[in-house]
């Protein structure tokens, strides 16, 4: 190691690390935020720390890319122990993290991507799902790459048919209204929403009926995604909030307006 930078606030000088060529050496990381929607709140899947740096601190599962394998089989390797890669509805490549300091113990650049399960998909090997709104501090930038694959999801929605990877095979109107609740983070009106997504063609009736909740009554029908592969279906549409107005001539909260 050889400190020859000077940091932005004049500090002094700054680590790098360079081979005995002079080339700058660097270990590569992939990182993954698999996200699941519980209720009306997205929960990530972290696994705390044991060891320094951030003993105890919640961290994303992930770790070193090694010379002989592509950054996505590099995610799914260090996914394996932590919950059954095969109930990954959607992965994608989300962002690079490079600030020199990120790993107080080596220079160290993270590729992150974004994974997204099933509410009933279980954390195995010491992992666990943490809600992304009470996740708070978090080791390293790994909380910065949570915000951004929120953000993501969140614009994604709107546009293309990503819930499906969020969703059971089967589900009520209500339980994917519960989705997207969690995914745009407020209210969204159940009837509203069905009728954008089946002028979309993205959902369709099972034929199936689901049990009936604690009040009794009429059993809800069940719906599934006519696809079950990522798919662009309205790619300048807005899902957001329905004006005042509208607001106030419905008692569910609010509405699903695209615009």
């Amino acid at each position: 190691m050889t400190t020859d930078h000077t940091d932005a606030a004049g500090a002094g000088p700054r680590p790098t690390y360079r081979d005995q060529r002079g080339v700058a050496k660097y270990r590569h990381e992939v990182l993954a935020v698999v996200v699941r929607a519980s209720g009306t709140q997205l929960e990530v899947l972290v696994k705390d720390r044991c060891r320094e740096p951030f003993t105890g601190m919640p961290a994303l599962p992930g770790g070193p890319l090694e010379v002989n394998e592509t950054m996505e089989q590099a995610v799914v390797r260090h996914l394996r122990d932590f919950l059954d890669v095969s109930l990954l509805g959607h992965r994608e490549q989300l962002s690079t993290l490079s600030e020199p300091g990120r790993d107080p113990f080596e220079r160290t650049v993270a590729t992150t991507y974004l994974g997204l399960v099933a509410p009933d998909v279980q954390a195995n090997g010491g992992a666990r799902w943490l809600p992304v709104r009470e996740s708070g501090p978090m080791a390293f930038d790994h909380a910065h790459a949570v915000e951004e694959a929120v953000v993501r999801l969140c614009g994604k929605v709107s546009y293309t048919n990503i819930a499906h990877a969020l969703a059971p095979a089967e589900f009520t109107l209500a339980q994917l209204r519960d989705i997207y609740c969690a995914c745009l983070g407020y209210d969204v009106d159940v009837t509203n929403l069905s009728r954008v997504l089946r002028r979309r063609g993205q959902i369709v009736k099972t034929g199936h009926l689901a049990e009936s909740g604690q009040r009794g009554g009429r059993p809800p029908a069940t719906w599934t995604f006519t696809r079950h592969d990522y798919e662009v279906t309205d790619p300048f549409a807005v899902l957001r909030p329905a004006s005042r107005d509208k607001q106030s001539r419905t008692s569910r909260g609010l509405g699903c307006e695209v615009l």
